[in-house]
């Protein structure tokens, strides 16, 4: 259908003339290195998800937009909105038509006490950010955060739009159009809802599983096992085991007074002393008082066999 215009109604254009107008604007927009990110819907479902179709039965709620929403609604199903951004409480928007039009749509951030309120009524009812955001909530839940007195989508009153095209209608098919795209645009990036509200969506978390931090807390010294009952648990010396290395045990083992007590140790100090007795009874040494037969070594010698 053609609109009215100042000089008279603008020439229809086809659909297939909307697309193909539409691809040229995307290709200049990308040459200039502008980010663009059209609207693509597959299908006659404008959203899919449950963030998707809770704004857009949103917007279909009220009565302000319910006779002018479904005249951007084809719009939207047909890629006329080639570029639409989203950024804290603005979306921002290209459409094409008889021309290429620019949509701005201003949200007001949501008044601090209606959304402490809700988060405080969905406290323990929402288990982690990711149930969150795939919409894996209670019907409690889902029906607070879509509530239109005091839920988290936004009201008419909240929304203020604009486009360049000449309607002077309230609200045109193009600003339509970029509502509806707005729904299919948090299929997938449902957490853009927060952004355009001005809240953070992990207040309305109550737990979320996280890794456990190392501890710093130190440990009390009644609870610490102490080096004398390690040594009496497990019959060792602990003092001489922290102390002693490989070097010095080695050093340790070759001069201790316990290499002493091996047999061939005891061998060589008994023929020393057998030594220094016999010398002691040549010279007559009077001061050395001799040993007695009880204190002498016996040593029995082996009898030799004659044979015949």
């Amino acid at each position: 259908m053609s609109s009215y215009y100042d000089g008279g109604w603008a020439p229809y254009v086809t659909v297939a003339e909307r697309r193909r107008k539409a691809v040229q604007e995307v290709e200049k927009l990308r040459r200039k290195g502008h980010p663009v990110e059209p609207v693509t819907i597959e299908g006659r479902k404008i959203a899919t998800t449950f963030w998707g179709k809770a704004w857009c039965d949103n917007m279909e709620s009220y009565r302000d937009f319910e006779y002018r929403l479904p005249r951007g609604r084809s719009y939207a199903r047909n890629g006329a909105v080639v570029d639409l951004q989203i950024a804290p409480g603005k979306i921002t928007a290209l459409v094409s038509g008889s021309a290429l039009y620019k949509v701005t749509i201003n949200i007001d951030a949501a008044p601090k006490a209606k959304w402490m309120a809700i988060c405080t009524e969905c406290a323990g009812s929402i288990d982690s950010l990711v149930d969150l955001l795939q919409g894996k909530l209670s019907e409690s839940v889902m029906q607070r955060l879509c509530r239109q007195d005091g839920g988290l989508f936004p009201n008419p009153s909240e929304i203020h739009f604009s486009c360049s095209c000449p309607d002077h209608a309230s609200m045109c098919k193009h600003v339509a159009a970029v509502l509806y795209g707005g729904g299919a645009r948090l299929d997938h990036k449902p957490e853009l809802l927060f952004r355009l509200r001005s809240v953070n969506e992990s207040e309305l978390v109550s737990q979320i599983d996280t890794t456990l931090p190392m501890t710093t807390e130190t440990v009390s010294s009644s609870k610490m096992l102490q080096a004398d009952d390690v040594s009496a648990l497990f019959g060792l010396d602990m003092a001489e085991a922290l102390t002693a290395s490989p070097l010095t045990e080695k050093t340790q083992s070759t001069r201790s007074p316990r290499a002493a007590s091996t047999p061939s140790n005891k061998r060589a100090t008994a023929k020393t002393a057998k030594k220094q007795s016999n010398g002691s009874a040549k010279t007559g040494a009077r001061d050395v008082p001799s040993a007695s037969a009880s204190d002498r070594p016996r040593i029995t010698k082996p009898r030799s066999v004659r044979t015949r």
